[in-house]
Parts: C-alpha cells; sequence; structure tokens
C-alpha cells in the first residue's frame, strides 16, 4: 500500500464510497475461508517502505503481491546439507487485498485479506522415504489494525494495534500427515500486533522511516502456539524526481526479523523454528496519483536458522494502489 510522501492530505472521495469500499472489505474478510501459514514468517511483508506510513486523513485501496522460495536449508548461520532437512522446497505466493482509512488527522483504521498459494516439496508419503509433492491454496489469516497518529501534528510519529485472525485453514493435511502446522497457511491462533513508526528528514531530497510491529500469539488451537516473531525496518527515499505528473522514489531499506520457537504439543519441530534475519530491500516507488506503484526485492544479509530450515534466496513484493 503507498501513501503520498509529497502532501499532507489525501484527495477525498466521497463518504458513501469510502464506506462501499470499507464494507467490501470487512465481507470478504468475514467469508470462510480453507488456506494455509507462513513456515519461515511473513511478518517482514507488514513493515518496511514508507508508503505504510499515513501523511494525512484519507482513504486508500490496494493489492500487493509478495514471493519467496524457501529451497535452501541452513542451521544455525550457515547452509547446511539438503539431506539434513527432510522438507525440500516450500514456495509461497501472497495475494493481499487491503484497505486503509484515515478518518481524520489522528485515527485510522487498516484491512487486509490475503489469499495465499503454496508449493510443498517433503519426505514422506507412504514409505516415510517417499518424495511428496503438494499445492494448496486460499484465503489466509485476516488482519485488522486500528491506527493513532495524534503525537504531532504532521503526523510522523504514529502506533498500530489490532489482531491477527484465525481466518485460515490450520487442518489441510494428505493421508499420511506431511503438512506439519507451521507450513499451513493459516497458523490457527489469534495473534495481538502492536506496532509504531517515525517519519523524519534527512536533508537533500531525502527523508527517512522506522517502523516496527510485534506479533504476539494469544488464543491458540490444538496445542500449537507458533512463536513470537519481532520484525523492524530502517529505511530512506528520495522525493525529488519528477517527469510531468510522474513522480518517482528510489527507497531503500534495512529489515531485521526474529521469531521465537514454535511450542505445544503439536509443534512438529520445535527445535526446527525460530531464527533471526538481516535483509536489504532497495526499492521503486512511481506516483501518478490517484495509482501507485511499489515494488521491491529483499536480499539476506544475515540468517540464522534454530535447528534445520528451509530459507529463500530472495524475497519480492509489488503492490498498486489507488486512493480515492
Amino acid at each position: 500500500m503507498t501513501f503520498d510522501h509529497s502532501s499532507s492530505d489525501f484527495t477525498r472521495g466521497s463518504a458513501g464510497t469510502r464506506a462501499f469500499a470499507l464494507a467490501l472489505v470487512a465481507a470478504l474478510a468475514l467469508t470462510p475461508a480453507t488456506a494455509l501459514a507462513c513456515a519461515c514468517g511473513c511478518g517482514i511483508y507488514e513493515v518496511g517502505t514508507s508508503s505504510m506510513i499515513p501523511t494525512g486523513a484519507g482513504a486508500e485501496a490496494y493489492l500487493e503481491y509478495d514471493f519467496q522460495d524457501q529451497n535452501q536449508n541452513w542451521s544455525g548461520g550457515s547452509r547446511a546439507p539438503a539431506a539434513d532437512n527432510p522438507d525440500k522446497d516450500i514456495r509461497t505466493s501472497w495475494c493481499t487485498l487491503g484497505y486503509q482509512d484515515m478518518f481524520n488527522r489522528s485515527w485510522g483504521v487498516r484491512l487486509e485479506l490475503p489469499y495465499e498459494e503454496r508449493h510443498f516439496v517433503t519426505t514422506g508419503g507412504a514409505t516415510g522415504g517417499d518424495i511428496v509433492a503438494m499445492n494448496f491454496s486460499g484465503v489466509g489469516d485476516v488482519r485488522i489494525e486500528g491506527i493513532y497518529t495524534g503525537f504531532s501534528p504532521d503526523l510522523s510519529r504514529g502506533l498500530s494495534f489490532g489482531l491477527k485472525l484465525p481466518t485460515g485453514s490450520h487442518t489441510l493435511n494428505d493421508a499420511y500427515g506431511d503438512v506439519d502446522r507451521d507450513t499451513e497457511i493459516g497458523s490457527g491462533s489469534t495473534d495481538i500486533l502492536l506496532g509504531g513508526f517515525t517519519r523524519f528528514d534527512a536533508g537533500a531530497g531525502w527523508s527517512g522511516f522506522t517502523q516496527a510491529l510485534l506479533e504476539i500469539p494469544a488464543l491458540t488451537q490444538v496445542h500449537y502456539r507458533p512463536g513470537t516473531e519481532l520484525d523492524l525496518a530502517l529505511g530512506a527515499y528520495y522525493g525529488a524526481l519528477g517527469f510531468g505528473r510522474l513522480k518517482v522514489s528510489p527507497v531503500g531499506q534495512i529489515k531485521l526479523s526474529v521469531r521465537s520457537r514454535d511450542t505445544g504439543a503439536n509443534s512438529a519441530k520445535p527445535v526446527a523454528s525460530g531464527f533471526a534475519r538481516v535483509l536489504a530491500s532497495p526499492g521503486l516507488e512511481m506516483d501518478l496519483h490517484p495509482l501507485k506503484v511499489y515494488a521491491d526485492v529483499e536480499l539476506p544479509l544475515y540468517y540464522h536458522f534454530t535447528g534445520n530450515q528451509m530459507a529463500a534466496k530472495t524475497l519480492l513484493r509489488i503492490s498498486v494502489s489507488a486512493m480515492f
């Protein structure tokens, strides 16, 4: 999702239009779903870019696509032999429909509905030693957050707070039980979401921002508790490039993602869960009001995994948004 770097307020649409869009997203969010979860922590997609920081009252709808292919086995801080991990590949695409509305310069709401597709290759099957490939897809876990930006007149500091709901399925499996709980699209848990952000002038046409999001599982199901995850982002963007009505903003970020181990009797691999990641994320935002397009690639600078876990070489993101 993307917000205007240069203006203090969004172009506002009619109250009826905004109410319709909010009702549409809310209705989709309540639709019964069969879906699956993030095997290696997808909260990293919830922080990053100043576009996630509101600059004034107004509404925006967005569609975002994220992708990662976890096809390398890691243990500790280095790659490990593929034979040490029964999982071989976890390839996931997320397509997220979102809506954010800042009702005024202090309060707003954000709704996100993800749809996920996963290709999973592991060792199991009838003999326990077969290579099994599965494909599954469906609606994931919905996020509902409130936003408060009333700390300063320029909205440069704010908080977010809300819930991740267990709308995605956490029970999909084959006849041999090859899909672990940490590989399902839905975690089965209701999580508390607590976040914050700042935006600041870095001089010479550059602006900086920081973001943080803490995700704490609160209500869990069937003896499985996913790890608590903390995601941080530090970034800067250049806002002085323009080509007629088109504004182009190069963006650079460093992201930190830390997740504790899963727990519970149905945690399939408690000794192979939990991680720390540092990623560099160059990106580009193009603004042709009221439409914006943002894309970035997230490149690992540091990995540390507990036990043997599948890791991705790169993470990709692209979003298209419209303000009204």
